[in-house]
Formats: C-alpha cells, structure tokens, sequence
C-alpha cells in the first residue's frame, strides 16, 4: 500500500510540474510572438516560430495537453499525403520510428529523381534491395575506419587550420564543410571540384529533407545539380576502372574490388547511386551541426567556458557531450518524417492514444522527445553527464543516419581546437551570426579569438 500510494505521489508531483512548465511556456509564447508581431509584423512570425528555444516551448504546451495529434491539413507539399500528425513523447517518437511497416520513409519518391531512376537505401523500407546495399557499403565503408582514418585526418586539419587562421575563422567555410569535403576526397574518393561539391550536396540536401513547401525553383535547381553530380560520379567510376592501379582504403576502390567479387549491388551503377546519397548526407550534416553546436555554446557562456576547459586539457569526450548537449537545444532536424502505409494507432490504449490514417505524414519530433520529462533527467537544463541513449540527433532505428559514427567522431575533432582558443567569441555585428544565405544551411559564421 505504502509504495503503491509512493508512485501515485510521484505521478501527480510529475503531473504538476509538466503542468506548471506547459504554463509557463505558454505565457512566453504568448508574450514573445505578441512582441515580434508588434516589431515585425507577420513577416517575422516564421522565423519565431522556426526557433529552436520557441520550438522547445511548442513542443512543451503539446506534451502536456495534446501529445499526440492528427489534423486533416496537408502540411507537407513535397511528399504525397492525405493530412499530418505529430507525436511529442518520447516512448511514441522512438514507437513510429521503429514500426517501418506501419510508417514509411518517404524519400524515395525525390531521391529516384535524384538518382535518375534508382532508390537509395535511405528511402528503402525493409527488404532485400535494403539489406543488399547496406550490408555492402558497410563492407566498404568500415567502422574502423573512424579512428583509424577519418578522426585522425579531421584533428591534423582542424588544427592546422585554426593556426593559421590569424584569429579569424569563417565556420562553415573554413571547417564545417572543408573538412567534410576532404574526407570525401581523400575517404570517399569522390570529392571532385570542393565549391561544386559543396553546392550540389548543400541543394540536393535541403531538396530531400527541407523542401516543405515543394518550390519549384528548387525542384529545377536540384534537378540541375543532381545531373551534374551523377555525370561525375559516372566519369570518376570509370576513370578509377580504367587506371588499372590497384585498390586503395577509399570507400570507391572497396566498391570496385566489391563489384569484381561478385558482391549484389555493386554494379557501375549500383556504386554511383550510393556514393551520390553518401555525399549528399556527409557534408551539409556535419558543416550545419558544427555551427548550430558553436551557435548554443555562444550563447551559454558557462558552457563555452567548460567546454573550452575540456579542449586545452585534449578531452575529446567532454568536449562531444558539451557538443551534443547544445545539438539537443539546437538540432539540426527537430522532427523526422514518416508516413503511415495504414490506419494504425499511436500510444494505443493510453489517455493520448492516436489514430493515424493511412497515407497521413507524421512529424515525429526527435526535439520534443529530448526534452520530455518522464524520460529525460532534469531536461531543461544544460547537463554534460547525460547517457548517449538520451539524444536522437542522427535519427533512430533502421534509418539512423549511415554516417553517425562518422559525425559523432569527426565533429569533435573539428571543434576541439576552435574551443581551444583564448577568448573564442563572436565577430562583432552580422558576422558574428549565423548566415543561410537563402538556403537552410549555414553559408557563413565568423568567429574570433585572441591569438
């Protein structure tokens, strides 16, 4: 009776404060979204609303009164669906994300477009042409690889680069995507022309995954770029075929011997296909978290100040968990997107049970899911001694990124030695902000430090 009546307290004591916290948040909406229509008018409720720190609060007032929700209105226009839901708690989140039968990836409509006919794995539900492809680029692109070869190249640059910078580093450009880039030279093999590469990757990227409203201006860009970056891929296969030297540890030459055992997949084709989804997910992912990481620990100066501790002592790993814990405040993909192949529940049985209909797209909110209560400690603070299970910043399940064991190493090492620096801060104005240029994607991001 006595630990029966323990969890009824605890429960409402949760209860309350998931209450008061929606509460709270609610009011900041509202006095925070009145200030900006005041200041901007409409025209600057969409970045408002786009906000991380406004987004967190969102997700807050829905976890408490309507965590999970399906309305009839299409929202997203660049995949086929018949209405929208979104899910905020946790258990649902990780819940849809493991039910590939019930709740499709719907990339592979754009990446055929992308591809010029073929899928890739990433838009694949479960099956033989998924098991084939994975199985083989994970022969080709080897775990031990990370420490072995992409870690340790991405520290030597990274390093180099800060030196001489002369106390003035342009983030995106100078190592969020030049390092990046270099390992798709000197590890994938395939890195071509660096401001083409960027730029097909950076477009072909926001295409498949930020295209929301389906713009037919970027629809014609992409289509532009994707065939650029196919004749690429199709030249450089050809030209390695041809040079008659023997294999290397790049990610093509692996394809190459691969295709000449024998292995499934591994034709001509077959190889350009997922060299061009592996390009398109390597550099705009790793260049946008190193920006939006260094953007959170700018504002948190407590933070900048531990993590820059943890740098001048060499730790690696405290400066990853300041890293992910200011990607959890700051992630670059809040929700991931699925699609119900069938009328299914979510949370069934519960007081937040959800039916989605067929064909409805459903926001998964991975930002939501690191912020809710009953299963994260303490979640609205800023805490390096968090479990890595917390964190869904590279997706989950079968569709977790290819290269999150890449991205959990090389952006470390990318940052480690900026975080080094004396006095690392802002440049002043504009600069010192971080620039799109039009696009999703950080483009600039100056920074200063002394030297």
């Amino acid at each position: 009776m006595y630990q029966r009546a323990k969890a009824i307290l605890c429960a409402l004591i949760l209860w309350l404060m998931i209450l008061g916290e929606a509460l709270a948040a609610l009011a900041w909406l509202a006095a925070k979204g009145a200030a900006v229509l005041g200041r901007e008018g409409k025209s600057g409720l969409g970045a408002f609303l786009t906000a991380p720190a406004t987004q967190i609060r969102i997700f807050r007032v829905l976890r408490a009164f309507l965590p999970n929700l399906s309305i009839g209105k299409v929202v997203m226009k660049c995949y086929g669906n018949t209405g929208t839901a979104v899910v905020t708690r946790r258990a649902d989140v990780l819940d849809v994300l493991n039910r590939n039968e019930e709740f499709e990836v719907v990339y592979g409509t754009r990446m055929r477009k992308l591809t010029g006919g073929e899928n890739f794995f990433l838009g694949m539900q479960p099956g033989w042409d998924y098991t084939r492809d994975t199985s083989a680029m994970r022969l080709a692109a080897q775990r031990t690889d990370v420490l072995g070869i992409v870690a340790p190249r991405a520290r030597e640059l990274s390093t180099r680069i800060v030196a001489e910078s002369g106390g003035r580093i342009d983030l995106p450009v100078d190592l969020g995507m030049m390092i990046p880039w270099d390992m798709t030279e000197h590890y994938f093999g395939v890195g071509g022309q660096r401001e083409l590469m960027e730029s097909w990757t950076t477009t072909l990227f926001w295409y498949l995954f930020e295209d929301l409203t389906a713009d037919p201006a970027l629809d014609s860009r992409a289509m532009k770029d994707a065939a650029e970056l196919r004749d690429y891929l199709d030249r450089a296969i050809a030209a390695r075929k041809a040079s008659g030297e023997p294999w290397g540890h790049v990610i093509l030459d692996r394809c190459l011997a691969l295709q000449s055992a024998g292995t499934p997949g591994m034709s001509d084709l077959g190889i350009r296909n997922n060299l061009l989804g592996l390009l398109i997910g390597a550099i705009p992912t790793i260049s946008k978290a190193c920006c939006l990481a260094m953007d959170e620990l700018l504002n948190r100066p407590e933070a900048l100040a531990s993590a820059h501790q943890a740098a001048v002592r060499g730790d690696h790993a405290a400066v990853a968990q300041h890293i992910w814990e200011a990607l959890r405040f700051n992630p670059h993909n809040p929700v991931i997107y699925r699609r119900a192949t069938r009328d299914a529940w979510v949370a069934k049985g519960t007081a937040r049970q959800c039916l989605v209909k067929r064909g409805q797209i459903v926001f998964a909110a991975t930002l939501s899911a690191m912020f809710d209560r009953h299963e994260i400690a303490d979640p609205n603070a800023f805490r390096t001694d968090r479990p890595w299970e917390d964190y869904i910043i590279w997706g989950y399940g079968m569709h977790e990124c290819f290269g999150a064991a890449i991205n959990a190493a090389v952006i470390p090492e990318i940052l480690t030695p900026l975080l080094a620096q004396k006095n690392l801060r802002r440049a002043p104005g504009s600069d010192g902000q971080v620039d799109g240029g039009g696009t999703p994607h950080p483009q600039h991001f100056h920074l200063e430090f002394d030297v």
